[in-house]
């Protein structure tokens, strides 16, 4: 189920909104722009409520939750509508209580043996970050010979640029990019410049 998540959208957005009534909005104007899949991070006091409103709002777009890095946060996550989870890193507490929500997830892995035991617990999905910092696209490519059952969603450093190079890879399902709702567009309140932006990147595949 969590691979399906790759698949939604050749850039998953990662959004942060610092105000809640931003968030509908962000998610309507991603749409309109072609992406079916948003990653809202946990980064802000308003994030659940955030992932709420886009949830019961925004039907058309698969929410998840971003930036999880404890148990209480999976749970609140998915208790506020989040259809999916993402974490930057897994400890085997956060994995346990990913799996105990029921909802796909991407853990965060950037070294070849966090992939390793992941993938001893049967995930074959996940979040490669810190994407650019750990080695980038030949990282992707060294790995790929001996992980060859495993998909990434890289995320980190990814760019409209070189967005394209990551997604022509066998190993690489989607990236996570930060490009599509730049602060000053939300701030701004400047939807129709997050539709071009989300327009260009699910124009990639």
């Amino acid at each position: 189920m969590s691979n399906e998540l790759l698949d939604l959208s050749p850039v998953m957005p990662v959004v942060v909104v610092d105000e809640v009534a931003d968030a509908v909005p962000v998610a309507k104007a991603l749409v309109a722009g072609g992406i079916r899949v948003i990653e809202l991070t946990l980064r802000t006091p308003v994030a659940l409520a955030a992932i709420e409103a886009v949830a019961g709002e925004v039907p058309e777009i698969v929410i998840g939750a971003g930036t999880v890095t404890t148990p209480d946060e999976a749970k609140q996550a998915a208790d506020a509508g989040a259809k999916f989870l993402v974490t930057p890193g897994c400890t085997e507490r956060l994995l346990e209580a990913l799996s105990g929500t029921g909802l796909p997830f991407l853990p965060g892995a950037a070294s070849v043996s966090e992939a390793m035991r992941l993938a001893e617990h049967g995930v074959t999905a996940m979040k490669f970050f810190p994407a650019e910092a750990s080695g980038g696209i030949a990282y992707l490519k060294a790995i790929a010979g001996p992980l060859p059952g495993l998909r990434f969603c890289p995320t980190g450093g990814v760019t409209i640029r070189n967005a394209p190079e990551y997604l022509a890879l066998s190993t690489v399902g989607c990236v996570g990019g930060t490009w599509l709702t730049p602060k000053d567009a939300v701030a701004a309140k400047d939807f129709d410049r997050i539709t071009a932006l989300a327009a260009e990147a699910a124009a990639l595949r």
